[in-house]
């Protein structure tokens, strides 16, 4: 483990991001170049691709499209003109047939002529302008990101894509909550606003049960968890519709793209 996975790296700007992805940098990209909107990512053949973009149409929140590749390129310049998705994200998932199969650092050798990206946006982006306005987020002090959990919330099928809606839980004091409302619901490119406030068994969550345990699930006394959509929804949607392959980003580990995150904000 070099001192890139230890937390000790710390770029500044997309470029050293992706450059440090393709030297060996395999840690979450949470807090790694400040300002930058980070994306999910979903790779898929193109008679697979038409489905997965009406169901990102019909769920925004947790699928919200920054931008989708042509058929078979690895490039997506409106995001990076250096940007090479095959190497520039810290781990993928590889799935097959809806089931996970390997973790890698790097696609090239999966590459086809017949893949579509989709980079999604990603509540990395409205953590900053959180931060920004004062409203604390303990768990990026401890190095983590928000809990990640599997809720019984439906989404709305898609041709052969259909999944519950995975979310993340950031946990505040009630005049906090308040505010990280009215501040995400200006940035619906990255999940806008939330899904549910409070009581977790209402949408079928438990705060111990972490989807792979990603994340930090506290709440302190005095705290309201509150829920937003999720860019790992899609990987649930591919595993229902098993097309042949599908790759994405492992969780948390995003795309750093050149977009700016103050150009999503609405007025």
């Amino acid at each position: 483990m070099n001192a890139m996975t230890k937390g000790a790296w710390k770029p500044t700007t997309p470029r050293e991001v992706r450059q440090g992805c393709r030297t060996g940098y395999t840690g979450y990209t949470a807090g790694l170049a400040p300002g930058y909107v980070q994306a999910n990512i979903c790779i898929l053949p193109k008679a697979w691709a038409d489905d997965f973009l009406l169901f990102c149409q019909r769920n925004p929140k947790p699928c919200p499209l920054l931008d989708q590749s042509d058929v078979g390129n690895p490039r997506l310049p409106s995001l990076g003109d250096d940007l090479d998705i095959r190497t520039d994200v810290p781990r993928y998932h590889i799935f097959r047939d809806g089931v996970f199969v390997e973790e890698v650092t790097d696609i090239s050798s999966y590459w086809q002529d017949d893949l579509v990206t989709f980079a999604l946006g990603c509540s990395f982006s409205f953590e900053e302008t959180l931060q920004d306005a004062g409203i604390p987020l303990p768990f990026l002090d401890k190095g983590s990101v928000a809990g990640v959990y599997v809720s019984d919330l439906p989404t709305q099928p898609a041709g052969r894509y259909s999944a519950p809606l995975v979310v993340t839980m950031r946990a505040f004091k009630p005049a906090d909550a308040i505010r990280a409302i009215q501040i995400t619901s200006r940035f619906p490119n990255v999940h806008g606003a939330p899904v549910h406030i409070g009581s977790p068994e209402q949408i079928g969550v438990d705060l111990s049960k972490r989807y792979q345990n990603v994340g930090d699930g506290t709440v302190r006394e005095g705290e309201l968890p509150v829920f937003w959509a999720c860019g790992l929804t899609p990987q649930f949607a591919v595993m229902n519709a098993k097309p042949p392959l599908c790759i994405t980003h492992a969780p948390s580990s995003m795309l750093v793209t050149d977009l700016r995150n103050a150009s999503l904000a609405m007025l």
